[in-house]
């Protein structure tokens, strides 16, 4: 007896999406009624803008130190070809033989980082892919192998580039702290541009540590948390910000963008870095 989710009998040869043996046979692609699409788009957008701008900077090779302030895409810097910075991050472990923008050295940590995230997975997947683009909202795509396959089953690296993300924290760490310098290495002093930093490292920190890896690392093998007083508190406060990843995702890759764009304008000399003191 027919039940109604049967695929339509005239239709020897279902398409792809909603139209499958599988599904229920609704000819509408979707029954929303809403804008669903605004979210993948302004996604889409957002994200495209930043590697549109962080393409252009990575491959300038220039305007990315002002003392004391150091672009986060460009440290540490691991070229020859560096500019020269006074107790910088200048660790030249590569040769005169890299010709190009040493940014492109340090980079593919955070940007791997960023790239195998689950919220920013999610966040492509909808907004260039269309897999799928919204919720209740089939793909168009006619098969779904998931991340079995290559190359999206190295999205599995992630929790490897969680421990780069970590190192490139530090560092970042440390240029935040060089930003209580003047132009002439000084210290005691303060510019508009440490705040930047200062807000810039912050949200990084916050968004490294809401990562669901390193949730899992901090108490995801435990079986009791009775016995683990303090990895179950480290849990809980690591869940708080989990719980914000989005939010925090968005925040951190507005800020480091931000922080390098004020590092170019100061370095280009189209703005002078205010002192506070």
């Amino acid at each position: 007896m027919a039940t109604g989710t049967e695929p339509p009998a005239t239709d020897p040869h279902p398409r792809g999406g909603v139209h499958t043996p599988t599904r229920a046979a609704i000819r509408a692609p979707h029954l929303r009624t809403d804008r669903w699409w605004l979210a993948p788009a302004a996604t889409a957008a957002g994200l495209l803008a930043f590697v549109v701008y962080s393409t252009w900077r990575a491959f300038a090779n220039a305007d990315y130190y002002a003392a004391p302030y150091v672009s986060p895409f460009y440290s540490p810097c691991l070229a020859e070809n560096c500019e020269p910075m006074r107790s910088g991050p200048n660790w030249e472990l590569f040769g005169t033989w890299w010709g190009v923008s040493p940014a492109i050295l340090i980079l593919i940590f955070p940007l791997g980082f960023r790239l195998t995230c689950y919220y920013y997975r999610k966040a492509y997947y909808r907004g260039f892919w269309a897999s799928p683009p919204a919720c209740a909202v089939a793909e168009p795509h006619g098969k779904y192998t998931g991340e079995t396959r290559f190359p999206l089953i190295l999205q599995n690296v992630h929790r490897y580039f969680f421990y780069a993300a970590l190192l490139v924290a530090l560092i970042l760490t440390y240029d935040t702290v060089l930003a209580f310098r003047d132009e002439h290495y000084a210290w005691g002093h303060m510019g508009l541009g440490t705040l930047v930093f200062l807000a810039n490292i912050a949200l990084i920190w916050a968004y490294t540590l809401s990562c669901h890896s390193c949730r899992h690392i901090v108490g995801g093998k435990l079986k009791h948390f009775s016995r683990h007083p303090v990895r179950y508190r480290m849990w809980q406060w690591v869940g708080k910000l989990n719980a914000r990843h989005m939010q925090l995702a968005w925040a951190s890759l507005v800020s480091v963008a931000l922080a390098d764009f004020y590092v170019y304008l100061v370095a280009s000399g189209a703005f002078d870095d205010p002192r506070l003191f």
